[in-house]
């Protein structure tokens, strides 16, 4: 059986048998923590076999060519599964405090456990999908399955954040709908097998074909529709709501995880029309929506005083230099758009279980109100200041690379202005989060609040994702050296790739 089909049937497995375990009673809490570790644990191992074999040059196929992973899906498909695994450790110290609160009963934990490993295993689908339509399939997968961990709480600001969250997302998608379908009814027309019109890899072999206006008028609706879920502006007004309601291990998956599969999607199509209509159209539209993604969050940021809406906002920043990156183009855009899509997955993970700590700490997310953090939980305030001067672009730490190569790939792409402006609008980003630094940081501790940090549970996976931001600002692996060439090769549709993307 094919590994692929071996890793989605894991998360699949898992998820049905953290529901099944709200009937085993005063057994639900143990078992379905068993359950869920070991499931994203199996996840892992599976993902770094995968890996390894597309760092050997293959491309896997599975289900009929359905599915598949090449270098570029690979990066997403280790995005999705790493930060799940982290997440799903740290859930299990965070979630635990929930229950001992009061805030949820072991049948919510179990309800809990069973969408995180569903949410998993639609973004797996998600990034590994060569069919077109199930890519769409797969993205309205991952709202549906998230939505209930956005709305786990039932207080009425999650709820209404939960029902903003499907309904703008499920708008919004329906547009990426209609434009695979353009996709699909245009090549159908001039492939020799139209069957094959379906898979992204055939679509790609003929994608010099196909009717330039189609395709185009095709890519504005992926770009808003799928933009949509990846918070691009104006489309982001749903994600500040959802990951601030959300639990924070939960946040982590959506704004680390989930928005990359999205984005994914679009590259996907914006290699299409790339090869028919050239790569000026798509490239000059991702530039116009990253851009004003960056300006806009940036401005949030400033004046934002909720810890996780601030971070959300973040998210929204970062999403938009990775699709600038994408639209400045070329070998140097490209590879930094996708090591900052890694930079940033890692650091946002970090940053957002990090406010679950404040949470538990302080029992607010108000910044106004968190004071003294390094004094109170010294393990979770080093580690907390150390990911926002990350996050802000400090060296030696893994966003400053990134971010230093997308400011080179404009510079040399003729758009020295642009990248000035970026630079001012990144400098107050970095103000921002040295201000949440000085204020809730480093502040007097506040009385009445208990000194010690959380649980080893709430702290090991900040400790790792913080050793892998330093690792790769440091000096950057080479399997991820070699990931992130191989997929920018298939972005930018060199011919060796073309070859290789069509498999056996």
């Amino acid at each position: 059986m094919s590994l692929i089909v071996v890793l989605l049937l894991t998360l699949l497995t898992t998820s049905l048998a953290a529901f099944a375990t709200r009937w085993l009673g005063l057994w639900t809490q143990r078992a379905v923590e068993t359950v869920h570790l070991s499931g994203i644990t199996i996840a892992l191992v599976i993902t770094g076999a995968i890996i390894g074999r597309v760092l050997q040059h293959e491309t896997l196929f599975a289900v009929g060519r359905w599915l598949f992973v090449d270098a570029l899906g690979a990066i997403f498909l280790g995005l999705v599964v790493v930060v799940g695994f982290l997440a799903g450790v740290y859930s299990v110290g965070y979630i635990r405090y929930d229950l001992i609160k009061g805030e949820i009963t072991p049948t919510v934990l179990s309800t809990y456990y069973g969408f995180f490993s569903l949410f998993m295993f639609a973004m797996c689908c998600a990034v590994l999908s060569n069919n077109l339509v199930m890519m769409w399939v797969s993205i309205e997968a991952t709202t549906l399955s998230s939505v209930f961990l956005v709305g786990i709480y039932g207080r009425r600001t999650s709820l209404e954040a939960a029902w903003k969250y499907i309904v703008i997302c499920t708008v919004g998608v329906a547009l990426g709908l209609y434009g695979t379908v353009l996709v699909f009814a245009n090549a159908n027309a001039v492939m020799a097998r139209p069957g094959d019109a379906i898979l992204w890899t055939e679509v790609m072999g003929h994608a010099k074909s196909l009717d330039p206006a189609t395709i185009s008028m095709a890519f504005v609706f992926v770009l808003v529709g799928f933009g949509t879920k990846v918070g691009l502006f104006p489309m982001h007004t749903w994600l500040p709501d959802a990951h601030s309601e959300a639990p924070s291990p939960a946040s982590a998956l959506l704004s680390a995880a989930l928005l990359n599969c999205a984005l994914l999607v679009i590259i996907r199509h914006a290699a299409i029309v790339s090869q028919t209509v050239g790569p000026e159209f798509p490239r000059r539209l991702l530039m116009i929506f990253g851009a004003l993604s960056v300006g806009v969050a940036t401005l949030f940021i400033a004046v934002e005083r909720d810890v996780k809406r601030l971070l959300a906002y973040s998210s929204v920043e970062n999403m938009g230099l990775i699709t600038l990156g994408f639209g400045l183009g070329g070998p140097i855009g490209v590879a930094a758009a996708l090591l900052h899509a890694i930079n940033h997955s890692l650091a946002k993970t970090m940053l957002f279980c990090g406010s679950g700590n404040i949470v538990v700490k302080y029992g607010t997310r108000d910044l106004r109100v968190v004071k003294g953090m390094l004094r109170l939980a010294p393990l979770s305030g080093v580690m907390l200041l150390v990911g926002f001067l990350a996050m802000g672009g400090i060296p030696p730490f893994n966003v400053f690379v990134s971010e230093f190569l997308t400011v080179t790939a404009g510079v040399k792409a003729g758009y020295a202005w642009l990248m000035v402006v970026c630079l001012i609008f990144l400098t107050i980003v970095l103000a921002s989060f040295v201000r949440v630094i000085s204020g809730s940081i480093l502040g007097p501790a506040p009385a009445g609040v208990a000194r010690g940090d959380p649980s080893a549970l709430t702290l090991a996976p900040l400790a790792v994702l913080l050793g892998l931001m330093l690792l790769i600002g440091l000096h950057v692996p080479g399997p991820v050296v070699q990931l992130i060439s191989d997929a920018t090769a298939t972005v930018l549709a060199t011919p060796a790739a073309m070859a290789a993307s069509k498999g056996p």
